[in-house]
């Protein structure tokens, strides 16, 4: 079966996930974190894509960002995957592949959605059972999404700047959003998206964006047997 084409809409935020290869440990000390995040911020500003949220787990990354154009993203994660293994293999004197095969992506549609996915994305380590409170876990964007003294290279989207007028507004009002869970189905409507490259949105955005790419980008809803 042909792979599916990649969506590429420039100015559309885009929820990414890299996958090791085979589910296996990307990320072994402190210094492989840093090296990942120091080419994701550097190629991120060549590739002129705005990174809103980001973690990485011990066998995968999970990144929110938007695309200034249409090839951003996918140079973005070429080259970023690209030093990041050249790294591993010269450091751990090993040869070979890192990933499992081409990250998936799913459009995320803005105001109710996006900081939605973006808390998707930063509660990953408690739902792991990492940490207690995303705060306590180092690779993630939470730590400078909640703490407006935390310098980062991060670029706020809208949808965050939004929530006050202030640096330690926004930061404060942000983190209130963290003192519950996110409720079964939205977990459910966010893991399919990205697993079927689909977009995270209302039908009005889902058929936008589908007239956008030329295909569906939406689950097809199965009729119940009689």
């Amino acid at each position: 079966m042909p792979r599916r084409a990649r969506l590429r809409i420039a100015g559309i935020p885009l929820h990414v996930i890299q996958r090791g290869h085979d589910r296996a440990a990307c990320f072994f000390t402190q210094a492989d974190y840093d090296s990942y995040l120091t080419h994701l911020a550097a190629f991120a500003q060549r590739f002129e894509c705005a990174v809103h949220a980001y973690v990485l787990m011990t066998n995968h990354v999970h990144l929110l960002l938007t695309p200034a154009t249409d090839d951003g993203a996918t140079l973005l994660m070429k080259h970023v995957g690209q030093r990041y293994v050249q790294y591993v293999n010269r450091l751990y004197q090993r040869s070979g592949t890192l990933w499992d095969g081409r990250f998936r992506s799913s459009f995320v549609e803005r105001r109710g959605y996006l900081l939605k996915c973006q808390r998707y994305i930063e509660l990953n380590p408690v739902r792991a059972h990492m940490v207690l409170d995303p705060s306590g876990y180092a690779w993630s964007s939470h730590r400078a999404n909640i703490d407006p003294g935390v310098s980062t290279f991060l670029t706020p989207h809208e949808d965050y700047t939004a929530l006050g007028s202030t640096r330690a507004e926004r930061a404060a009002l942000y983190r209130s959003h963290f003192q519950f869970q996110l409720d079964a189905a939205d977990l459910l409507e966010i893991r399919a998206a990205s697993a079927g490259g689909f977009a995270l949105g209302n039908p009005r955005f889902q058929a936008q964006v589908a007239e956008m790419v030329g295909r569906r980008v939406k689950r097809l809803r199965h009729r119940a047997s009689s």
